[in-house]
């Protein structure tokens, strides 16, 4: 009985040194660092870089990331991501859909499928894909094609939303 004590105490202190020497690895690196990687295919938007805070759209719900966020991966929708910099000043992203992941280091990866700085979205282009896209909703021969139009749609109505903000 006293050896599976003993057994039961080393496995506890075992635990309690890994909790301290994470808490250790994190004051020397900075606990206010996240280190931040966003793009998409077509382009790197943050490699690595150090921000404040990034708020995300996700199929559960929209919300922000900080440093020492519990780790998560989480499934975007087509929304905004916010970008809050060190110095104050933030970024808005339109995204179409992606991933995020959080991991326990304070590393952040937002990957889109496609992503897009808000202040370069053409409000006339968004106008007219919505348009186009609601027509598509109701005119669709098939399913598929309904389904489709449906995605479109919801992906301007966004994008819509985003030029309003």
């Amino acid at each position: 009985m006293a050896l599976f004590r003993s057994v039961r105490n080393i496995a506890c202190l075992t635990r309690q040194c890994s909790r301290i020497t994470a808490v250790n690895h994190q004051q020397r690196k900075g606990v206010a660092d996240m280190a931040f990687t966003f793009g998409c295919p077509g382009e790197v938007f943050y490699n690595e870089a150090k921000v404040k805070q990034v708020d995300v759209p996700a199929l559960s719900g929209s919300f922000g990331i900080l440093p020492e966020h519990v780790p998560s991966l989480a499934v975007l929708k087509p929304g905004v991501v916010t970008v809050f910099q060190e110095d104050g000043s933030s970024s808005k992203f339109f995204v179409s859909s992606g991933s995020v992941t959080i991991n326990d280091d304070s590393s952040v990866q937002v990957l889109a499928e496609e992503a897009v700085p808000v202040d370069r979205l053409d409000p006339q282009a968004v106008r007219e894909g919505l348009a186009k896209a609601q027509q598509d909703v109701n005119t669709g021969s098939t399913e598929r094609a309904k389904a489709e139009a449906q995605i479109a749609l919801e992906c301007y109505e966004n994008m819509a939303k985003a030029l309003e903000h």
